[in-house]
């Protein structure tokens, strides 16, 4: 926050320059009648933060205890700070020696006088202490710094932490938040105070952001008298399906590894916890937990509503119908195309020699699979049209749900390429780890299981003799396998690429903070990132007046603040990772392992 330097001491004169104080007025105050500051004094920061202004008449002890109703309800320190003179006509001079006459009856150091001149846009601030200054030359006045401050804005806006600084500006950074903090915190805290406007018959009149007449909706008013009994209900039965999703029979062998490995399964937990957590009818505890629950809301209904449009689509013209008869056809070209490609794969491939017995064998192993798989599809073929509708019916849940199924479609329709995958990747990882192996038997090595090393071991020459002949055995025919291996694993991949695309797209819906960047977009200053000051006024034997005004939040950082966790069900691997398991033939699995760390 810019302070002004002191001005420095003329020749002869040992005065001491007092201390600058900062005073936050509301705009909305600028223009209305004389009367009383009321507000709060921060004493660390040397701020007084003024929230409303008391106009006459008045009797002092109903002012009191407004105040103490307000500090009560709030718990803020709401004091009178001082006074505030409009003058607008000539008649209202004598008002002013009024004004400064209430300090003896509303006592607080510093005692702020604040007045704007008739007819100019010039401001006098004044802040005097009726104590005897500690100092000999110390003054009885403080140099005051008017900053102007949107109050409805401020009450409205969430403060955020301040973004990463150097080491240099760190501490300016941190006590700066905290002065700005104070001032946001005693906006938001003394609603109590802004309940009331001009049209009240109360026995104390106020100005303030809301003195005009109270901001209410009428909508408003009905949706939150209608959520205690919706949540209610809603949160009743929302626990049912819970208990019967924990029931016993869901945890039996079978069912278990379905509900923790398939898509779907995944995202419907996923919605009934964001669901759960929205419709629960505990208050939120925070402005943050707040906005989460509105983040959740509208991505479930946005997700619903997507999913109303895409089932709209599916049931108009006979989508479903024209999808089921080309569905049958689509997997059949696949399977030919397979079957051409194990063909290719068991004569010379790109001129290269290949084992002709190992080659023949895994072809013909790989052809019998084809043709197994074909026999099942045209097996289903009455029944797709059935299922697609269903799925298609399965939309209302939402558009991630629907992705999800299909995401389960793709891994079932490909199921055969994941079998020769990982037939192709066993038969390769076997062939790795046994050359591995016998390579450390020439160095005279071994792999201790026990401590988990590479030990020296003696060998003798029948061992050597048999380690060498495997050894040329596994090598010769390592070519063979890792053409196999290839060729399935860039096809296992093609499809892990088209489940992860699905796979983001579900995230994004899930995790997209929607509500949190409506704000942003729409009312910036909701979220609020710091402020900055523009100067109004700076001129000789003038207080220096300021206009605080908020900077709102960056879009990276909304995202990053208010992203909502994903459901994860599906494995997530680093580069190296994955390399590292394609090269030694580790399986990549279509979920995630227990033990699989977050890359």
């Amino acid at each position: 926050m810019p302070t002004p330097p002191p001005e420095s001491a003329a020749p002869g004169n040992s005065r001491v320059p007092g201390m600058v104080l900062k005073a936050f007025f509301p705009t909305c105050c600028a223009s209305a009648d004389s009367g009383l500051l009321v507000g709060r004094w921060v004493p660390e920061q040397t701020s007084a933060v003024v929230l409303a202004v008391v106009h006459f008449p008045f009797i002092p002890i109903q002012v009191k205890e407004l105040l103490a109703r307000v500090q009560q309800a709030s718990q803020v320190g709401v004091a009178v700070l001082g006074t505030w003179c409009h003058r607008r006509q000539d008649a209202e001079e004598s008002l002013g020696h009024f004004l400064e006459g209430l300090g003896a009856i509303f006592s607080h150091e510093p005692w702020l006088q604040l007045c704007r001149e008739r007819g100019s846009k010039f401001w006098s601030c004044k802040a005097t202490r009726r104590q005897a200054p500690t100092c000999p030359g110390a003054p009885g006045e403080d140099q005051v710094m008017l900053v102007f401050y949107d109050q409805r804005k401020v009450l409205l806006s969430q403060l955020h932490p301040p973004v990463a600084l150097p080491d240099h500006q760190a501490g300016d950074a941190m006590a700066g938040a905290g002065g700005l903090a104070a001032v946001f915190d005693t906006v938001a805290r003394s609603e109590e105070l802004f309940r009331s406007d001009r049209f009240d018959e109360g026995p104390v009149r106020l100005s303030h952001w809301q003195s005009e007449g109270v901001e209410a909706s009428i909508l408003a008013e009905l949706a939150k008298r209608a959520s205690g009994p919706i949540c209610l209900l809603l949160g009743g039965l929302l626990s049912l399906v819970s208990a019967a999703s924990a029931c016993r029979v869901f945890q039996l062998w079978p069912l278990s590894f379905i509900w923790s490995k398939l898509s779907t399964c995944q995202q419907l937990r996923h919605r009934l916890e964001q669901l759960t957590f929205v419709f629960s009818t505990q208050k939120a505890e925070n402005p943050t937990q707040l906005m989460r629950k509105a983040n959740v809301l509208v991505s479930v209904l946005l997700d619903v509503a997507l999913g109303l449009v895409l089932l709209s689509w599916l049931h108009g013209k006979d989508r479903i119908g024209h999808l089921a008869e080309a569905l049958v056809p689509v997997a059949d070209h696949v399977a030919e195309e397979l079957q051409h490609l194990v063909q290719w794969l068991m004569g010379a491939p790109a001129g290269l020699k290949m084992n002709r017995a190992l080659d023949q064998v895994l072809g013909r192993f790989f052809l019998y699979h084809l043709h197994l798989w074909i026999s099942y599809i045209h097996l289903m073929s009455p029944f797709i049209e059935r299922i697609l509708w269903h799925v298609g019916l399965s939309a209302c849940l939402g558009l991630t749900v629907a992705l999800s199924i299909l995401s389960d479609i793709i891994a079932l329709l490909t199921f055969h390429i994941y079998c020769f995958y990982v037939y192709g990747a066993r038969l390769y990882c076997l062939k790795i780890c046994g050359l591995s192996s016998l390579w450390r038997l020439f160095r005279g090595k071994k792999w201790n299981v026990l401590r988990q090393r590479v030990d020296s071991c003696s060998y003798d020459l029948d061992q050597l003799f048999i380690g060498t002949l495997l050894f040329t055995i596994l090598l010769f025919l390592l070519p063979t396998t890792a053409l196999y291996y290839l060729v399935f694993t860039l096809l296992r991949l093609l499809v892990v690429a088209v489940q992860g695309l699905i796979h983001v797209l579900v995230d994004l819906i899930n995790s997209l903070p929607l509500y949190s960047l409506g704000l942003r977009l729409c009312r910036p200053y909701r979220l609020a990132a710091g402020v900055k000051f523009r100067v109004l006024e700076h001129e000789a034997d003038r207080p220096l007046r300021l206009l605080m005004q908020i900077n709102p939040l960056p879009f990276s950082h909304v995202i990053r603040t208010y992203r909502l966790p994903s459901c994860g069900c599906h494995p997530t691997h680093s580069w190296g990772s994955l390399c590292r398991k394609l090269f030694f033939g580790e399986l990549i699995y279509p979920w995630r392992q227990k033990g699989d760390k977050r890359d």
